[in-house]
């Protein structure tokens, strides 16, 4: 419940019974489906998540850091492990045995119980919003963390990047292989120029983010401006069909990749006044569940030039036979490889410095998924490792505690800020937290030393779109107003103690509520 809205009985009825009867009830149809420790504990994990999804989709704030979690651990790590597991199938061709199994899915659900225990602690502590007693809020975690989200949206930095953005793309795409490559496949863009594929994969991150950033900023910058700026609206229109124009050919679904795409259209979807409620929330919810589960597997279609008829599947073969859902697979593969060479605490480091080129660092670390592929004897390397096998090999199960710990507390930490922002002026919260609930499941995938380079231009670029607020406002504001329960407070405490009886007149006087409220009331001349 929250100030009197409660969810809707019927609703999380429905939900929970697809998501933790009906959705694994088919999985299990398979005529020589396996029973055992491992698919039971599974089934647990499909359970908790599918749990808390219902209450995402159910809830009546607006929380999207905890969709984007709970959604990816339903179908990548809770359905699609019940399919291998029930069915003995799996994408590639190492098999574990039933104990690795059993570790697997146990390492995965102590995941969970520490993100739903980091969200439960974030959640019991009191608002930035919230004056306390004795406190200094310069120093305070969560206010200063508040303080950062309420960053407002400057209009000059958008009308710089977006000028950048747009000469950057003047010269960019012809060398990528021209607009047409950009609409025929992701393929066609990799493979195109002289440079070599890292250089070229580079150069079109470089290229996209920022155009997606640039667009958002002049989406909103009417609402950032003063009133009367003519020169800044003359700017905004220029540059918004130009901006329009070159989103629609590098951030494309036909030429990236699917997460990245979902995450553009989300972002632009959430961050419009219209959609940001929590009505439109839960509708929005919905639909992106429902395609994940029945498009996402068949969004590959542009992936490479020479194209295959689509062929419609049932779940179980899709998440047993399709690489996309793979990372139950490589969380057994890390089990095993850490009981036969250990843990590897020096990993950590590879995805922090990054951008640390070998020539510097000969002995930086592999990323995750290769050095897995390589460890199973995979021709394919470019594989996944979920950020619960990239913990794990750091330093085993504290490590999992740990950093899944952290990320449920930042992820409430985000929902709550941003709940509370939805309806003031365009701030980072509004721009940030949409981007980061929707590609942190590609986060969540891994690798990490993959996706860091991205995550951070993506998470980095807003803080240079936008503006300290001024200090007096730089608190977002509460979804409920405190003056009224102050004021209810303060006339209870002048009704019984401040009733005073004139001298000589035997009257009682009661001072004026205004006075109570305002400061001490006048003394009446006699």
């Amino acid at each position: 419940m929250r100030h009197g809205q409660v969810r809707c009985v019927p609703a999380v009825c429905c939900w929970a019974l697809v998501l933790t009867g009906l959705l694994p009830l088919l999985i299990l149809q398979s005529p020589d489906v396996r029973f055992g420790a491992a698919p039971a504990l599974q089934y647990v994990v499909v359970a908790h998540s599918g749990g808390a999804l219902t209450r995402v989709l159910t809830d009546t704030r607006v929380r999207l850091a905890a969709l984007g979690f709970w959604l990816f651990t339903y179908v990548w790590l809770g359905l699609a492990p019940l399919a291998m597991l029930a069915t003995g199938a799996y994408p590639h061709e190492y098999r574990a045995d039933d104990s690795t199994s059993f570790a697997a899915t146990a390492l995965i659900e102590l995941g969970l119980l520490a993100y739903s225990g980091g969200a439960a602690l974030a959640g019991r502590r009191p608002h930035g919003g919230r004056r306390l007693h004795g406190a200094r809020r310069s120093h305070g975690g969560p206010v200063s963390f508040e303080r950062l989200l309420s960053r407002r949206l400057a209009p000059w930095p958008v009308l710089l990047l977006s000028a950048l953005v747009a000469g950057a793309g003047a010269v960019l795409i012809p060398r990528l292989g021209g607009v047409g490559a950009f609409f025929t496949s992701r393929q066609a863009v990799r493979e195109t120029g002289a440079a070599e594929e890292w250089t070229r994969a580079l150069a079109i991150w470089a290229l996209a983010v920022p155009a997606f950033w640039a667009l958002v900023g002049l989406l909103h910058l009417r609402r950032a401006a003063a009133p009367g700026d003519r020169l800044l609206r003359n700017l905004r229109l220029l540059l918004l069909p130009l901006l329009v124009v070159l989103n629609a050919i590098v951030n494309n679904p036909i030429s990236r990749p699917r997460f990245w795409a979902g995450t553009v259209l989300l972002v632009l979807l959430c961050t419009t006044p219209r959609f940001s409620g929590p009505t439109a929330f839960r509708r929005i919810a919905a639909g992106l569940t429902v395609a994940v589960l029945l498009v996402f597997p068949y969004g590959d279609y542009f992936r490479y030039d020479d194209r295959e008829a689509v062929r419609v599947v049932s779940l179980t073969e899709q998440f047993t036979a399709n690489m996309d859902y793979d990372a139950y697979q490589q969380v057994q593969t890390g089990v095993d490889r850490v009981a036969e060479t250990g843990f590897a605490p020096s990993a950590a480091l590879g995805a922090v410095l990054f951008a640390v080129p070998r020539s510097v660092w000969p002995e930086k670390p592999r990323d995750t998924g290769m050095a897995l592929a390589d460890w199973a004897g995979y021709a394919f390397k470019n594989l996944s490792a979920p950020l619960w096998i990239e913990s794990y090999l750091w330093a085993g199960l504290p490590a999992v505690a740990a950093v899944f710990t952290a990320l449920g507390a930042a992820g409430r930490r985000l929902d709550d800020i941003r709940d509370r922002a939805r309806d003031g002026r365009p701030t980072l919260a509004l721009l940030l937290v949409p981007a980061f609930a929707v590609y942190q499941m590609i986060l969540l995938r891994g690798s990490l030393m993959g996706v860091a380079g991205p995550l951070m231009l993506l998470l980095g670029l807003p803080l240079f779109l936008t503006s300290r607020a001024p200090r007096s406002t730089s608190r977002l504001p509460r979804t409920a107003s405190r003056v009224p329960q102050n004021a209810s407070r303060d006339l209870r405490t002048a009704s019984r103690g401040s009733r005073t009886t004139s001298r000589g007149s035997g009257k009682s006087r009661l001072p004026s509520p205004v006075g109570s409220l305002a400061g001490p009331a006048r003394t009446p001349i006699p």
